[in-house]
């Protein structure tokens, strides 16, 4: 009687979710035709040196949390025509605030902004980042939206049950153009935790920078999901008031009027002012100065999967969308001498356990950096990879798991500029024979090649992977792991020389309450959903 009382009262509480609307109206735009008149693209026309080809783009790797939040502002500052920004995750926060104040900034001297952010995490007070659509001059659009209402995760998670497949399928892509002239992608989410801020832990992460005929390609990449049917307006799905009615919800529920503190900071606007407003926070860095950012020119291409891999398989054509994974899986194939692979969520699959068999067996050198359990904020995806840890290092696949304490590589990477001593892995990269180099927002799992939609830019630069090397095996000789079969058919994690911390024979830092969940959930999740 208890268990058809609680099943009548889920159907219920579905029933009254809401749906999607209907008859959505959606003004198609594109990116800036011509950006060869901004001054954005004439900074890269006076960055170019001679005898650089020209459709070759200016490119920097950025490896630090200052580097991802500065550069993000001095496109934002720097933009005179459009801005385009895409990600999976805009958190309410402090450094979202001052980065959307600049954004706001950009709208009201004339920019033309668009922001689309897929509509998962937009709940809570981070559904306030959604009043940014009701700005002049700035339109938005959340990307496969789940039905109804905001103010609580788990009401739209069982919502969410009723199209439990769609739902299931998110946009993970990130990317940040300016003027259609330069761009960022990586793994970064938009956030404190991104951006060396957050209060208990941080991500370690990479972006890359690109100026020049790349980026016309990300824009084509951003135009693509912006147009397609399941982009929503914010205005068809939320009003303003409604927006305004649950940051007073969150406020009555604190009991002390400050609830809403964040929630209005998450749309980079702050409380009316008497004075002028207040200055950024003393830690969060200046705007880059992009006359003197290094700059290495090389030949590069974006992979992009289309909108379309989130509702089918096959466009009309018979084509894959899954472009991404299946991109990086053939340039694998391709490799010689040595692969290099940094995936903060690892769950091979079948198909990606051929290829790293094919690449062994020929003598190919394989090294994989990902979290250890202690160090994973998402400890689920530890299941699938767990499963696969074995037969990886039958292959002679090299397994490095990082710690989740800041040290180190992993310090630098962050940024000691106030925020948590945790650390957790998020960047995603990969470095084939010295000279091909991917960063983009994909991880090498199966959510990423079956359910998330991905973008990734891919360089074939000898500097570039050089740097890309150099930065991933100081963190492994100094914040990593090195995982090894014993003989007794376990594993045995080897500290690297001189580190202070130990070996361990059982998941190193990691709460045995913890590692019991694992245990009792391994069994139950399938790699695809992990």
């Amino acid at each position: 009687m208890a268990l058809a009382a609680l099943l009548a009262g889920a159907l219920v509480l579905l029933a009254g979710c809401g749906s999607l609307p209907t008859d959505v109206q959606r003004p198609v735009s594109r990116a800036l035709a011509d950006p060869a008149g901004t001054p954005l693209a004439q900074l890269t026309a006076q960055r170019r040196p001679a005898g650089v080809a020209a459709l070759q783009s200016g490119l920097a790797l950025i490896d630090t949390a200052d580097g991802a939040y500065a550069s993000r502002l001095a496109l934002t500052q720097s933009a005179t025509r459009t801005l385009d920004l895409q990600y999976y995750a805009i958190h309410a926060d402090t450094s979202t605030r001052e980065l959307l104040r600049a954004v706001r900034q950009a709208a009201a001297r004339g920019v033309r902004v668009r922001i689309l952010l897929d509509d998962f995490h937009a709940t809570g007070d981070d559904a306030q980042v959604m009043r940014m659509a009701f700005v002049p001059g700035i339109e938005m659009r959340m990307f496969n939206p789940v039905p109804g209402g905001r103010g609580s995760g788990l009401l739209r998670t069982l919502s969410g049950l009723r199209d439990f497949r769609r739902t299931q399928h998110r946009m993970h892509n990130k990317l940040f153009i300016a003027d259609n002239a330069w761009g960022i992608t990586g793994g970064r989410n938009l956030g404190e935790a991104y951006f060396g801020q957050g209060e208990d832990s941080n991500f370690i992460d990479m972006d890359i920078l690109a100026a020049g005929p790349v980026v016309r390609q990300m824009s084509a990449s951003f135009d693509q999901y912006w147009n397609s049917p399941l982009a929503y307006p914010v205005e068809s799905l939320v009003s303003r008031d409604e927006l305004l009615a649950l940051r007073e919800a969150a406020r009555a529920a604190n009991g002390n009027g400050n609830g809403g503190a964040q929630a209005t900071a998450a749309a980079g606007q702050a409380p009316p002012q008497p004075a002028q407003a207040p200055r950024p926070p003393p830690d969060l860095p200046p705007a880059m100065d992009l006359r003197a950012l290094p700059l290495t020119w090389a030949p590069a291409v974006v992979l992009s999967d289309r909108p379309a891999k989130l509702t089918a398989e096959t466009d009309a054509e018979g084509a894959r969308e899954d472009l991404v994974i299946e991109g990086v899986l053939q340039l694998l194939e391709r490799a010689r001498r040595d692969v290099l692979v940094v995936s903060p969520y690892f769950v091979p699959g079948e198909q990606m356990m051929g290829v790293f068999r094919r690449l062994t067996e020929r003598g190919v050198r394989v090294r994989v950096l990902t979290n250890s359990l202690a160090s994973n904020d998402a400890p689920l995806a530890h299941v699938g990879y767990a499963r696969y840890r074995q037969r990886l290092l039958a292959l002679g696949v090299e397994l490095y798991e990082m710690h989740a304490l800041q040290r180190g590589m992993a310090r630098t990477m962050v940024g000691s500029s106030g925020g948590g001593s945790r650390a957790s892995l998020h960047a995603k990269l990969l470095v084939v024979d010295g000279r091909l180099v991917a960063v983009g927002s994909m991880n090498l799992d199966l959510r990423s090649q079956l359910q998330n939609s991905e973008v990734t830019l891919l360089i074939r630069s000898r500097p570039l992977a050089g740097e890309a090397t150099t930065i991933v095996e100081r963190t492994l000789a100094e914040d990593a792991w090195r995982v090894e079969a014993t003989p007794q058919g376990g594993l045995h994690w080897h500290a690297p020389p001189g580190a202070d911390f130990g070996d361990a024979d059982g998941e190193p830092d990691a709460s045995l309450g913890l590692q019991l969940l694992i245990q009792l959930l391994g069994p139950l999740a399938p790699d695809e959903m992990l």
